[in-house]
């Protein structure tokens, strides 16, 4: 996911995709546990995108930009 797609989104909608990319990570990590996951790399795709979504919500809250 794209930070600028990601700056598009209402508030709410960032929310909700945190809530979504949390509960994503959850099930890969789950995966990887029992050895069923085949790409290790999606769970750090994973984490990037949860740092996106929470950066831009903290520089709305700041008021950057």
């Amino acid at each position: 996911m794209k930070i600028d797609e990601i700056r598009q989104l209402s508030d709410e909608e960032l929310n909700q995709k945190v809530y979504l990319l949390k509960e994503e990570l959850f099930h890969l990590r789950r995966k990887k546990a029992v050895g069923q996951l085949e790409h290790g790399e999606q769970v750090r795709q994973v984490r990037k995108d949860i740092a996106r979504v929470l950066t831009v919500k903290k520089e709305r809250e700041n008021g950057v930009k």
